[in-house]
């Protein structure tokens, strides 16, 4: 399978079972994609395999962001890191999460994998504060704080920067040759033709236009202060480990219910809701009826499945 990013997120998920794995689903981890940039969003056990049947491969897949510590998002790491110092050429490995979460990932790591062993590769523990932390060039990745058991929770927000489109007709009625001039017009300089004329980015740029917004939430038990940092985002992944029937026994283990996430989705004018860590006690579509009943436009992820995220548009693509 071909993955191409441009202007656009996708979203691979290596695992999308709660807590432990179920026959056809295995535990969190998912795959950002975009341009050249990948990244790991959680490691739980059997990552790496689900990563072979994915068809990604390990390639530049060197930045791990944590969502928290649990086992089941933590512990494939262990065999992602032993799979990197054997096989695959990756020089360096940056894993970014909350302080408890690294702690418990440095224990894993250096006290199993590494135990008296020099590393051959460099690990970069990175923590995580709210707000911004990683730039790509045309996009950003920022922290949110969730409410879940235990200290330092995060779910991360991919936002394109907002940009001018590039107007083809406008171009050519201008007689703008293919090549460099065009280019460095979309990158907002002033150019001058080979016939000597002077053309300016407005002549040939539309009004400013946002980019595609993805938010990505893991465990969560609360969502009253996370509307803001939904806000109008293009697809909002999220967990969904109970039915409203149990809601109960979500609230006392900090999880949340299909239809407390489409609640959320409602609120926070979200596009499209994508449901994750899904228990195997539920049946797939008891999960979805109860969340679409409030939210219509919601799916529901199995793994391997592949998302493309565009302003405005969620598609789910056919195997």
């Amino acid at each position: 399978m071909r993955y191409n990013c441009g202007r656009m997120f996708e979203l691979i998920f290596l695992g999308t079972s709660a807590s432990a794995p179920s026959i056809h689903r295995g535990l969190s981890s998912q795959v950002i994609l975009h341009d050249e940039y990948r990244f790991l969003i959680d490691c739980g056990e059997g990552t790496q395999r689900q990563i072979l049947h994915s068809g990604l491969g390990f390639k530049r897949l060197n930045r791990i962001l944590i969502t928290h510590g649990h086992l089941d998002h933590i512990l494939g790491l262990a065999g992602l890191l032993s799979t990197y110092m054997r096989w695959e050429a990756i020089q360096e490995l940056e894993i970014y999460a909350g302080r408890a979460a690294l702690e418990r990932i440095h224990d894993l790591l250096f006290g199993v994998v590494l135990r008296n062993i020099r590393p051959p590769i460099d690990i970069r523990f990175i923590e995580l504060h709210p707000g911004p932390f990683f730039e790509g060039g045309d996009f950003t990745i920022s922290a949110v704080p969730v409410f879940h058991r235990g200290a330092d929770c995060f779910g991360f927000i991919f936002e394109e920067k907002s940009r001018r489109p590039f107007l083809s007709d406008a171009a050519e009625a201008l007689g703008i040759p293919q090549g460099p001039w065009r280019r460095e017009l979309v990158n907002g300089m002033t150019v001058t033709l080979p016939d000597g004329r002077i053309i300016t980015p407005d002549q040939v740029l539309g009004e400013e236009r946002p980019g595609t917004r993805l938010v990505h939430i893991g465990d969560v038990g609360q969502t009253d202060n996370l509307t803001e940092a939904c806000r109008n985002a293009d697809a909002l992944v999220i967990e969904s480990t109970y039915l409203e029937v149990e809601a109960e026994m979500a609230r006392d283990f900090a999880h949340l219910t299909a239809k407390q996430a489409a609640e959320l989705a409602i609120r926070s004018g979200v596009k499209n809701l994508i449901l994750t860590h899904i228990s195997r006690r539920y049946r797939e579509r008891d999960v979805l009826i109860e969340a679409q009943e409030v939210f219509l436009n919601t799916y529901v992820a199995r793994d391997l499945d592949l998302f493309q995220i565009r302003l405005g548009e969620c598609l789910k693509v056919e195997k």
